[in-house]
């Protein structure tokens, strides 16, 4: 059965089920470590240059500089052993015209990357719970 892929609301809801417990001993297991996670973030990459709704944001960019990024970025936010050294969001995405419907299109993306990767529902929601918040860095509408 497939789920919802209502972006935003998902993200609502899926800080709901943050609460709980985090792994003790590996928060990245479900995620396959952090090489996992890198994988994770290169193939949000691909997907996103496949999506037209997203590929004008990343043309332009070093994708394998992103992807670094934003795996130190999930490592970091499941509470694993990594420091995020890039840009806020905010001054990272203050040039770009993101609206919600980008976003959304992103936490798709990037589900579908986790889906791919054989991340467990429960564990894909603790890392979008944590991402979030960061919507209202992004998003300019």
């Amino acid at each position: 059965m497939r789920r919802s892929r209502s972006g935003f609301s998902l993200l609502l809801a899926g800080s709901l089920l943050f609460s709980a417990p985090a792994l003790a001993n590996d928060p990245l297991a479900a995620f396959g470590g952090y090489e996992g996670l890198h994988r994770i973030a290169i193939d949000t990459l691909d997907r996103s240059m496949a999506d037209p709704r997203l590929r004008p944001f990343f043309v332009e960019q070093d994708r394998p500089d992103i992807a670094k990024k934003l795996a130190d970025q999930f490592c970091q936010e499941l509470g694993g052993p990594c420091t995020y050294k890039g840009k806020d969001m905010k001054k990272a995405h203050a040039k770009q015209e993101i609206g919600m419907q980008h976003f959304n299109a992103l936490v798709e993306v990037l589900q579908d990357s986790m889906d791919a990767a054989g991340v467990p529902f429960r564990d894909q929601n603790r890392l979008l719970a944590r991402l979030a918040p960061m919507y209202r860095d992004m998003v300019r509408d």
